[in-house]
């Protein structure tokens, strides 16, 4: 376990497969989600990748060590369990000094996904991560609260045009000033295609990012987003939720279960607290975390995918149809399903059925 100026990771010697199987265990990772590599420098991509194209090499020249991960043709002395069998793999050389000090004393490439169990919240802190891992890895390497606070963006160099595959601390503006031409799908529609095709990059499959808690995310205007989460917390609270939110400035709700994270004009700043907020409110053992979306612009492109990837099918977009007094059709259908399930103890007519007297 060693940090990162993004997340913390869980590493292992990328070129021994049974080392990395042992990061899907501690996880709990399925073995089709495919590792990232992790470098001293770009002097040693010759060790894990072939055939590199130049566009790659452009990208490691500007943005290494920093965080941007790109997918390459993979040198056949990479394991298949470290790539889920691709025949691509996934490199980048972390900013960190001490990261790369690690990874020159171990002598070999690092594989290391983030350090959370699998489908989590990522671990930003050092407390975060001793009461999550401690006793499941052989060394926990402190370091303080990770800079960033987002995993690395991924960026595919080997289809044409490059494909992001995932947004994260670098931002998709910086990259476009370098590779005009690449390709950036909606959030709506990032992700591996099926549950049937290995991902090209972690992060992708399956629901991640999320805390035991639902999570429900808002995204319009911060006045509608306002008014749809103060009802909907009403709502919540008068049917025995406990109920936390995640907000920015704008929102000017404050409260013992409210985590402000920043305003909306600076992503940074709400990609550093939120995986540690989302950690906190379930601490605080909230049913339900409120979340107000931000504008997917710069680093808040990689917080709105870390939501919606969170949230799964629980977004509400006001940006659609009337909200009037918290019953407008979005907010009323994403009622609908928090009624389906009921807070922690609590029975309801669907979830309890009486015992039969006896006869």
């Amino acid at each position: 376990m060693f940090p990162t100026e993004t997340v913390y990771g869980l590493g292992a010697n990328a070129l021994n497969a049974k080392a990395v199987r042992g990061i899907f265990r501690a996880k709990g990772r399925p073995t089709d989600n495919p590792l990232i590599v992790h470098l001293r420098d770009a002097g040693d991509l010759p060790r894990v990748a072939r055939d590199i194209p130049a566009l790659g090499l452009r990208l490691a020249e500007a943005f290494w060590p920093g965080p941007l991960t790109l997918v390459l043709p993979k040198h056949p002395r990479v394991p298949k369990v470290t790539t889920a069998g691709l025949d691509t793999v996934a490199v980048r050389v972390p900013s960190l000094p001490w990261a790369r000090r690690l990874i020159e004393a171990a002598g070999v490439p690092i594989a290391a996904p983030s350090a959370n169990l699998s489908g989590r919240p990522s671990l930003t802190t050092p407390g975060h991560l001793v009461r999550e891992l401690k006793g499941k890895v052989d060394i926990l390497l402190l370091g303080g609260k990770s800079r960033i606070g987002v995993e690395s963006t991924v960026v595919d160099v080997v289809s044409s045009p490059p494909v992001l595959l995932r947004a994260g601390g670098l931002s998709v503006e910086r990259l476009q000033s370098l590779v005009p031409d690449l390709r950036v799908l909606p959030l709506e529609a990032s992700g591996a295609p099926d549950r049937e095709t290995p991902p090209r990059s972690p992060g992708l499959k399956y629901r991640h990012y999320a805390p035991r808690a639902r999570v429900t995310l808002f995204v319009g205007s911060p006045q509608r987003t306002r008014q749809a989460l103060e009802n909907r917390r009403r709502m919540l609270t008068r049917e025995g939720c406990k109920v936390g939110l995640l907000v920015t400035r704008e929102s000017g709700l404050r409260g013992p279960a409210v985590r402000v994270l920043g305003s909306r004009k600076a992503p940074d700043r709400f990609a550093f607290g939120l995986f540690h907020a989302l950690r906190e409110l379930d601490a605080l053992g909230a049913d339900e975390i409120l979340v107000e979306g931000i504008p997917a612009t710069g680093v808040g492109l990689a917080v709105m995918d870390r939501l919606r990837r969170a949230a799964g099918d629980r977004v509400v977009d006001l940006r659609v149809g009337p909200v009037v007094s918290g019953r407008g059709r979005a907010v009323a259908q994403v009622s609908q399903k928090a009624r389906a399930i009921p807070p922690k103890g609590v029975r309801t007519p669907e979830t309890h059925r009486p015992r039969k007297r006896p006869r």
